[in-house]
């Protein structure tokens, strides 16, 4: 039977970060009480996987399995997990590496998620009662396998396609009692501006960094306190400003580029990121790497800044309503948001679908939607941005896709995409096989009865 619909399993983010987090905790607790709390159920090469990691895989596939008739097995489970292990052991063998300026930019992505998945870098931080930096650092090993695994599956299966007859056979060959009934799904965007700050604002928050540093060089306060009392970053203010040891490359430029002019011990003048204003103290270089501490503040919009925000993204609206310019050319132009300005404006799902489930749509934001007009763009409304910052907004509807079984005509994205993906597995597990004679294998005896298993010590 077809794996109906689905990609292949991955760790949803938030959940990846909770269990490593976790996982971290288990593996600090003391031994001797007798409580097993992990243990090896196979090896590949210098791979090893963990217990906790395969149930955590397990749940994954059972939970990305829940609206379709696709039968999730223990034994299945351990075939996708010792083929990402089997992906790491041969990347290892061939040289295969993912660059470390590649994986901080992928951690430092992962981080906003979880940020606009839990409200706020704060909240992020209280939770955990960790700082940013030491999150990305328990995490950055398992991304950076993540990284190579996909690195592996995409020379593997990187070139394949799939043509519209492949898709309709991979359709056709799903039993209509078996097919997914989908919810509610609606396709939107949006146009985010962030006000512009302005000089006045911009003047007294250097102004007032220009007196921190002055207690610092000129009076000899300890740069630490006072980054502790008055630095705007939760992450490494309570840490006294410390960041933690960078690669050149890993900070925005202007930082860097003082950072680096400094000696262990100097601080640097006032200068400007995209983050606000900073100064900074170098404490220590280390080949190419240094660690540094830094007070930031960040210069607050004023209410006129913001209403600036509003009256533009009015004017923007009107345009488009008039047909002048198309919401996705608008958004490409002048939408702030980053993650989806290049994508037109469009939302996606995990999965990459622009049609979102209902119920997956912030309460407030699918409240208002219900109320529009497919091909209408929203009154500029408020709108916090992943980072905490306050903006305006204006959202479009494209469309609107009603509860109904899967079929090709509304769900040919889906569709396209499961095909596509069955291929891929079917390509990965044919590797599997072909290169599991070229490696170390071991399989606990509790596996003993799965495929994969048999004729393996």
């Amino acid at each position: 039977m077809k794996n109906a619909l689905k990609n292949t399993p991955i760790i949803k983010p938030l959940l990846f970060l909770i269990y490593f987090l976790l996982h971290g905790v288990l593996w600090a607790q003391n031994p001797s009480d007798g409580v097993v709390l992990d243990k090896i159920i196979a090896k590949v090469d210098n791979q090893i996987l963990l217990k906790s990691e395969y149930d955590l895989a397990f749940l994954q596939m059972l939970q990305n399995s829940k609206d379709f008739d696709f039968k999730i097995t223990p034994c299945k489970a351990l075939e996708q997990v010792l083929t990402n292990k089997m992906l790491l052991a041969k990347a290892e063998i061939d040289s295969v590496v993912v660059e470390d300026k590649t994986v901080e930019n992928e951690m430092n992505r992962r981080m906003e998620y979880f940020i606009a998945q839990i409200g706020s870098k704060e909240k992020l931080e209280a939770y955990y009662n960790k700082s940013i930096n030491q999150l990305k650092s328990e995490l950055r090993r398992q991304v950076k396998e993540q990284m190579v695994i996909q690195k592996m599956q995409d020379n593997i299966t990187g070139k394949m396609k799939v043509t519209p007859g492949e898709v309709k056979k991979f359709f056709n060959e799903i039993p209509k009692d078996s097919l997914p009934y989908f919810s509610k799904e609606l396709e939107y965007g949006h146009i985010v501006k962030l006000p512009i700050i302005n000089r006045d604002q911009k003047k007294q928050t250097r102004e007032k960094l220009d007196r921190i540093r002055d207690m610092i060089v000129k009076d000899g306060e300890s740069f630490e306190r006072l980054a502790r009392e008055y630095s705007e970053d939760p992450g490494s203010g309570r840490n006294g400003g410390e960041l933690g040891y960078f690669k050149k490359g890993d900070l925005v430029p202007e930082y860097e580029a003082a950072a680096l002019k400094l000696k262990p011990g100097e601080t640097s003048p006032v200068i400007e990121s995209i983050f606000g204003f900073h100064i900074i103290q170098m404490i220590e270089r280390r080949g190419n790497e240094f660690n540094s501490r830094h007070i930031l503040l960040k210069p607050v919009s004023s209410e006129t800044d913001i209403d600036a925000s509003a009256k533009f993204l009015d004017s923007l609206r009107i345009k488009i309503n008039q047909d002048s310019i198309s919401f996705a050319k608008a958004a490409k132009e002048h939408s702030d948001d980053k993650m989806t300005k290049e994508a037109g404006g469009m939302m996606t799902d995990q999965q990459g679908s622009t049609k979102i489930a209902a119920e997956s749509i912030d309460p407030v934001l699918y409240f208002m939607l219900d109320t529009m007009k497919v091909g209408s763009v929203s009154q500029p409304i408020p709108y916090r941005t992943e980072d905490g910052k306050e903006a305006y907004r204006v959202v479009f509807l494209k469309s609107v896709t009603q509860p109904h079984q899967a079929n090709m005509k509304d769900d040919y994205q889906k569709i396209q995409s499961s095909c596509l993906q069955e291929k891929r597995n079917k390509a990965i597990n044919n590797w599997f096989n072909k290169v599991k004679s070229e490696v170390f294998l071991e399989i606990d005896p509790e596996f003993k009865d799965c495929d994969i298993a048999k004729g393996i010590n």
